[in-house]
C-alpha cells in the first residue's frame, strides 16, 4: 500500500473502504505492540491503557505467546473440533475448569467471541431449565449481536435503529451506589436493589418462567460499577432458591484484571455459568462457557458449537496465557499494579472537583467525573477531553459509562513501573488543565 507509513492516508483509505459504524477511538494506525506500549505507522510511542479493550492483560506480543502460535500454525491451522478434534483443546478446557470458581464437577464450551459465549450460555440456560426469560441489568454491556444486544443496556450506540430484539428479556437496576437508582444510600439501604429481584419476579417477570440471570461482576462498558460486598451473595441465593441459572459474565473482568482470576471470587460466590473471553488468548478470538457439569451436559448432541470454535492456534495461545499467570504470579502483579493506581486515583479525588468518585476492584479501576460533586452532573465533555489530551501526549484512554463520563484503567497486567508513572503523570497533567 503507497503511503503506509501515514496516518493521514490510511485513514483517508478507511474512509473509502471501511463503513463509518465500525469506528475508532484514535486516529493512529498500529504498526507494532510489546508490552503495555503501542507504536504507530509514523513511530509514534504510546503507552496502552485500553489493552485492546481488557484483552491484553499478559501484554503485547508476550514472547511465550508469540512462540505458541507460532508453533501451533506451523502444525495445522485448523480442522474443526466437531470433525477431527485435538488434544489442546481436551487440555485448555481442563485447566480452565480448574481455575474458574465452583466446587463442583464442570464443563467448557470453546466458541470464538464474547458475544458468541453470552448467546451459549443463555442457550444452555433455557435448554436445561424449560423456560425461556432472561434478567439483565441497566448499565450492562454483553455485546451487538441480536441477543446480546437485546440484553445491553445502552440505546446509543449500541441499539439505536437495529431493533426489534429479542422476546423474554427484562432489565433490573443494578447496584449503582454513587446513582442509586432506587434512591438510597448504603450501607443504611442494607442493600434492597438485591431484595428488588424478589419484587421483580412479582412486577416484570415470573421466577418459574426465568431461566438465567446474566450479570457483569463490575460493569465494563456500563462504567466499572463496582457493587457492594453483599450484593452479589445475596442475588446468587435468590437465584438458586428459584431454580434460576446464575450466569457470570466475566468477558471483562476476568483472567486477573481485578487482582483475582474472576472477580466473582471477591465476594466468594460461584456462578453456575461463567463466561470468559477477551483476555483468554492474549488477542486471539477464543470465548469460553465454563460451568457445572450436569447444566453443561444438558443440550443433546449437535446442539452447541461452530465452525472455528475453540481454533487450535487460538487455544494454544491461552494455554500459553494460563503458563505467564502461573510461571510469572501474575495475580500478585495485578494486585500490586491495583494497590499503586488506586493510591494515585484517591490522593487525586480531594485535589480534582471533576472527580466524582473513584471506584473498582484491583487495576480494574475508574474515575467518575462530574461538573459538579452535589448535583453529579456528568462531565461527559471533560472526560473527552482528557482523553484526547492523553492521545496527544502519548497514553491510550478509554472512557466508558452511559453519560461517556467515566475514565477507566485497562493497562496489561505486566506494565513497567516507569511506564505506569509515566502514564499517571499524564493524567494527572491533564486533570490539572480541565481543572483551570
Amino acid at each position: 500500500m503507497k503511503n503506509s507509513a501515514s496516518n493521514k492516508y490510511l485513514h483517508e483509505m478507511r474512509a473509502k473502504v471501511i463503513p463509518q459504524g465500525q469506528g475508532s477511538v484514535t486516529p493512529y494506525y498500529v504498526q507494532r505492540a510489546k508490552g503495555a506500549v503501542i507504536y504507530d505507522v509514523e513511530g509514534r510511542e504510546f503507552i496502552d491503557f485500553a489493552g485492546g479493550i481488557g484483552v491484553m492483560n499478559v501484554g503485547h506480543s508476550h514472547p511465550k505467546v508469540v512462540e505458541a502460535i507460532k508453533g501451533q500454525a506451523e502444525r495445522f491451522t485448523h480442522t474443526c473440533f466437531m470433525v477431527v478434534p485435538y488434544p489442546d483443546l481436551v487440555e485448555l478446557a481442563e485447566r480452565l475448569c480448574s481455575v474458574t470458581p465452583g466446587t463442583f464437577p464442570k464443563k467448557a464450551l470453546f466458541i470464538n467471541s464474547g458475544a458468541e459465549a453470552v448467546e451459549n450460555a443463555v442457550k444452555i440456560a433455557r435448554y436445561y431449565t424449560k423456560r425461556s426469560a432472561v434478567i439483565a441489568f441497566e448499565n450492562g454491556f454483553h455485546g451487538r449481536t441480536l441477543l446480546t444486544m437485546s440484553l445491553t443496556s445502552k440505546v446509543k450506540p449500541y441499539k439505536l435503529g437495529f431493533g426489534p430484539f429479542v422476546p423474554e428479556v427484562y432489565r433490573m437496576p443494578y447496584a449503582y451506589c454513587y446513582r442509586c437508582p432506587l434512591g438510597l444510600s448504603y450501607p443504611n439501604c442494607e442493600v434492597t436493589c438485591a431484595d428488588y429481584l424478589q419484587e421483580f419476579f412479582v412486577t416484570h417477570v415470573a421466577a418459574e418462567s426465568t431461566a438465567a440471570l446474566v450479570v457483569e461482576p463490575i460493569t465494563g462498558e456500563g462504567g466499572f460499577i463496582t457493587p457492594p460486598p453483599e450484593y452479589f451473595p445475596k442475588l446468587a441465593k435468590i437465584c438458586q432458591e428459584n431454580g434460576i441459572i446464575f450466569v457470570g459474565d466475566e468477558i471483562q473482568t476476568g483472567m486477573g484484571r481485578t487482582g483475582t482470576m474472576f472477580a466473582l471470587e471477591h465476594w466468594q460466590v460461584e456462578a453456575d455459568l461463567t463466561i470468559v473471553a477477551k483476555s483468554l488468548a492474549a488477542g486471539l478470538p477464543l470465548s469460553a462457557v465454563v460451568g457445572k457439569k450436569e447444566i453443561m451436559d444438558s443440550p443433546h448432541v449437535g446442539g452447541l458449537g461452530g465452525t472455528y470454535g475453540g481454533n487450535p492456534v487460538c487455544c494454544r495461545a491461552a494455554l500459553a496465557v494460563l503458563d505467564i499467570f502461573e510461571e510469572e504470579d501474575l495475580l500478585k502483579k495485578a494486585k500490586v499494579l491495583g494497590q499503586k493506581v488506586r493510591q494515585r486515583f484517591d490522593a487525586w479525588q480531594p485535589k480534582f472537583e471533576l472527580i466524582g468518585e473513584v471506584r473498582g476492584l484491583g487495576p480494574m479501576l475508574a474515575l467518575e467525573l462530574v461538573k459538579d460533586r452535589e448535583t453529579k452532573e456528568p462531565a461527559a465533555d471533560e472526560a473527552k477531553g482528557l482523553v484526547e489530551f492523553c492521545h496527544k501526549r502519548g497514553l491510550i484512554l478509554l472512557t466508558c459509562g452511559n453519560f461517556g463520563n467515566v475514565i477507566r484503567t485497562l493497562m496489561p497486567l505486566i506494565i513497567e513501573d516507569e511506564q505506569l508513572e509515566r502514564a499517571l503523570a499524564i493524567m494527572e497533567e491533564g486533570l490539572t488543565a480541565l481543572s483551570k
